[in-house]
């Protein structure tokens, strides 16, 4: 899947490349089911060109699981046949696609399908990155803005597996979702601040913004500009707030700030988590690679409940 100029969804379109091969330290895998990445629908719209400079063509997806057919030199642990789910490299992207080279995998949980597994690693890694640098843990309070989105709904329940009280910001008729999820929900827009400070009269110790649009509110509710970092929201710096990304330095400009370290170490945790039942991945919804186009449409509503991917 690639797009060669900015535009509506149907720019991206199937195209025929040349096939990828492991290199040193990866492993390619035959793809069952890739992830959607919302970042990469805004960037093809066009909205963040200023911000985020792109070269085309440019392949789609960061994240993918299916059954390993080539193992790189210097790898050990994993051989063909071995069914996994992980992420490419940031700066070649290409995961919506036959096959894709990951450069970080992690066993497919048994109790994930491969829907789930293909939208697993980009969400569950972004999670613990800002959960990480938010230091959450047992006995904190995190809120939680746009819970019910593909970050959100993997933060959320990280969150609550460290013993973190979670409250989640979403539209009135996602409440009862979050509540499965381990959130209490709180419905967001004007007004916030107070109804945050009904639930957790305390205060909370951490704001993780998945939604972007409202920092002002977001900073007023923590306290402190260093207890909230967004995924979401290029005007951070000027609220004195981190923005926290892992694009690579030639595809950001000053305004985005220095990427963060990818927390590849959130495979595992997932992994671990998934085992307990303490994780699952919810599914917005699932099309074939040749409806990418309306995938992307789907993205765009900003409504998707979970994670979008493409089955292959």
């Amino acid at each position: 899947m690639q797009f060669t100029q900015y535009g509506p969804p149907h720019v991206v379109h199937v195209t025929e490349v040349e096939a990828p091969h492991a290199g040193p330290g990866e492993v390619r895998i035959a793809v069952r089911a890739s992830g959607v990445s919302p970042g990469e629908v805004t960037i093809r719209s066009g909205r963040w060109r200023d911000v985020v400079p792109t070269t085309f063509p440019y392949r789609t997806g960061f994240d993918a699981a299916g059954v390993v057919d080539e193992v790189g030199a210097g790898v050990t642990g994993v051989r063909a046949g071995d069914e996994v789910f992980g992420m490419v490299s940031m700066t070649t992207r290409g995961a919506n696609a036959d096959h894709a080279v990951l450069t970080a995998w992690a066993p497919k949980p048994a109790a994930w399908s491969w829907e789930e597994a293909g939208g697993a690693a980009g969400s569950a890694e972004t999670a613990v990155r800002v959960l990480d640098r938010l230091a959450v843990g047992a006995g904190h309070t995190l809120l939680v803005q746009g819970a019910a989105g593909a970050v959100g709904t993997v933060a959320v329940q990280l969150a609550a597996a460290r013993g973190a009280t979670v409250i989640g910001t979403a539209s009135a008729h996602n409440h009862d979702f979050l509540r499965t999820l381990g959130a209490e929900p709180v419905t967001y827009g004007p007004g916030l601040p107070d109804r945050v400070r009904t639930l957790a009269p305390g205060g909370v110790d951490a704001v993780f913004d998945c939604a972007g649009g409202a920092l002002p509110d977001l900073v007023a509710i923590a306290g402190d500009p260093a207890r909230v970092v967004t995924i979401a929201d290029f005007t951070a710096a000027a609220h004195g707030v981190h923005l926290s990304h892992g694009a690579p330095a030639d595809a950001t400009d000053d305004a985005v700030g220095t990427a963060d370290p990818l927390a590849v170490h959130a495979l595992p945790i997932a992994v671990l988590a998934a085992a307990e039942g303490r994780l699952r991945v919810p599914v917005a919804a699932a099309f074939p690679l040749a409806e990418v186009a309306a995938a992307h449409e789907l993205s765009e509503t900003r409504h998707a409940r979970g994670k979008i991917v493409l089955v292959h």
